[in-house]
């Protein structure tokens, strides 16, 4: 009878033991990098064919919205460069035309200057061939007056024609970071308007535990520290995780309501961020226990 009270009493000091062992240093949740991702434009939905759960990269479009009105304003601008363009190359061709008359008086010039010296020509003949000459410069840098007008114009709608492209560019809906689609506020053929959530990403790789430590806690702990968070796993086991305190704040705060009892919550807390390597298995808003010294499972 001695022998089987002592082996109860062993037994239940044993487990008062791994059970003061197993008590956290502090609780809390866990959070992930959550991005909602908007739309930039107006218009219907074209195309959004990722489904909740889906793995993104960043810069891998998820969402297109439509881009025809875009499209028509880009044609539009593209012919109107056109339209300036022809006008440039007529003024270049008339420019042409003009140098080569240019170039045919001034030989005539030339020889006239020759019958002047053996007096078989005029001064008037000479006269005329020279102010042919100064008529058509004269129109050569009316041409080029006008030339700068065209570009000053062709300079205009190119810019106009930025508006579009960037218009463009912002139908089609990119990811801003690599991580996991966790939920979709739209689906395709719906109409949307610039500012409205379409989608939500979260960067699970790496996922943060944040939770609350008392001041008497608050001295031992330094930013880059190890330590173990642990997460259930099944009815009874755990699963513990290496993680590293990247956070510690400033100033103390009230215990937050949703995890302490009326009387706890008038207690000043400090908050701990901890990062933590994700293996797929951690989500944001699970609760998490954390052990300041390294434990095994």
């Amino acid at each position: 009878m001695k022998i089987t009270s002592f082996l109860i009493a062993t037994v239940v000091l044993i487990a008062g033991c791994r059970h003061e062992k197993e008590s956290a240093d502090a609780y809390g949740n866990f959070e992930a990098t959550e991005v909602l991702v908007s739309a930039e434009t107006n218009g219907r939905i074209l195309r959004f064919s990722l489904t909740e759960g889906s793995e993104v990269e960043e810069g891998m479009e998820i969402a297109l919205v439509d881009t025809t009105f875009f499209h028509l304003q880009k044609a539009e601008l593209e012919a109107n460069r056109e339209s300036i363009r022809t006008r440039l190359r007529t003024l270049d061709a008339q420019n042409g035309i003009l140098r080569q008359q240019v170039a045919n008086l001034t030989r005539e010039i030339t020889r006239m200057e020759k019958l002047l010296l053996s007096e078989a020509g005029t001064q008037k003949q000479y006269d005329d061939l020279t102010g042919q000459v100064e008529v058509l410069n004269k129109q050569i840098a009316a041409n080029n007056t006008q030339k700068a007008s065209v570009w000053a114009e062709l300079s205009v709608v190119d810019s106009k024609k930025a508006l579009p492209d960037e218009q463009l560019k912002r139908c089609s809906i990119k990811s801003p970071l690599k991580g996991t689609l966790i939920e979709k506020f739209a689906k395709k053929g719906e109409m949307t308007v610039a500012g409205k959530p379409l989608a939500k990403i979260a960067d699970l790789s790496v996922i943060r535990l944040k939770a609350y430590v008392s001041g008497s806690q608050l001295g031992s702990l330094v930013p880059g520290a190890a330590c173990t968070v642990r997460v259930d796993e099944g009815e009874k086991g755990y699963r513990s995780y290496p993680g590293k305190i990247t956070r510690i704040s400033e100033k103390a705060e009230f215990t937050p309501k949703i995890i302490q009892t009326k009387e706890e919550r008038v207690t000043l807390v400090y908050a701990v961020t901890i990062e933590v390597v994700n293996d797929g298995t951690l989500k944001s808003g699970m609760p998490g226990e954390l052990f300041f010294t390294q434990t095994g499972e």
